[in-house]
Formats: C-alpha cells, sequence, structure tokens
C-alpha cells in the first residue's frame, strides 16, 4: 500500500527527505523502508513515534491505502 510520511528533525536529517512515499503495509514495515533509506536512518527511525491522525502507533498497526503518518523523533529539552 501506498503511504505518504512526513518525517520531522532528526528523521529527515536521516532519510534525506521531509516528506516521502513509500510502500508499506504496517507501521513495522514503514520503519523497514525508511530505516533503510540511509546509512543513519535505521537507529534514528527505531526511536521515532508513528502518528496517523495524530495519534501514536505501534508497529503491528495496519496502514490505509494512502494514509498520512508522521515520524516524529524524541523531544528533548525543556
Amino acid at each position: 500500500m501506498s503511504v505518504t510520511a512526513r518525517l520531522f528533525a532528526a528523521a529527515a536529517e536521516a532519510v534525506g527527505a521531509n516528506q516521502v512515499t513509500v510502500e508499506a503495509s504496517n507501521v513495522a514495515g514503514l520503519r523497514e523502508v525508511l530505516g533503510a533509506a540511509g546509512e543513519s536512518a535505521g537507529p534514528v527511525i527505531r526511536q521515532c513515534a508513528v502518528l496517523e491522525g495524530g495519534v501514536r502507533r505501534d508497529d503491528a498497526h495496519v496502514l490505509a491505502e494512502g494514509a498520512m503518518v508522521d515520524v516524529m523523533p524524541p523531544f528533548a529539552g525543556g
């Protein structure tokens, strides 16, 4: 299924884009594809939250065709 991922901060830097459209059926598949996008992408993407419709989704969550998800690294600071 075609899914569009919006990437933020370190995730965007690691993948090399702010937005990508990839083939993935669930969040785990999305992480696999994004993690292969660059040398440092895997460790960064594994730490990211994946949100669909503003709700954090776990790796087993099935993504709908045409879904838009946000990939956000952990926040730090205060």
